[in-house]
């Protein structure tokens, strides 16, 4: 796990650094209260269904076709919104959300939240085991 560039200053060009990723998710850049990692999703597949009740988030979209579902109630997800490379897509806190890939090729996103929620250098290089990961942290 790389953690050269944590809680130091850094510059990228993270539109190059977005596309590049062929990891499900990598988290880029940790500091000591905020988080950036780079997702490819895979086609036909998700971010996954998660809140976040003390996290508002930040994503964009640098390749790919998403459709966005959000909503306060898991069951009622009465947000839902198609986004493309040059998208942002704001989550609120106590949002339940996803993003699933509805084009043909990897959908490529960055995301900025805080606090940190991965420790620095995690690279999950697939949907399952970011999942399995998950379920070891409950």
């Amino acid at each position: 796990m790389s953690t050269k560039h944590d809680k130091k200053p850094y510059v990228v060009d993270i539109e190059k650094l977005t596309t590049d990723n062929t990891n499900f998710r990598t988290a880029e850049w940790t500091g000591g209260f905020l988080q950036m990692t780079t997702m490819s999703i895979a086609v036909g597949g998700e971010v996954g269904f998660e809140i976040h009740k003390d996290t508002d988030q930040f994503l964009r979209i640098e390749a790919g076709n998403a459709r966005v579902v959000m909503g306060k109630d898991k069951n009622n997800l009465d947000f839902e919104q198609e986004a493309k490379a040059d998208d942002a897509i704001f989550v609120p806190s106590g949002y339940w959300h996803n993003i699933h890939n509805i084009g043909d090729e990897p959908l490529k996103l960055y995301s900025i939240y805080a606090p940190p929620h991965h420790a620095p250098g995690t690279i999950h290089e697939t949907y399952e085991i970011a999942m399995a990961s998950e379920e070891d942290e409950d």
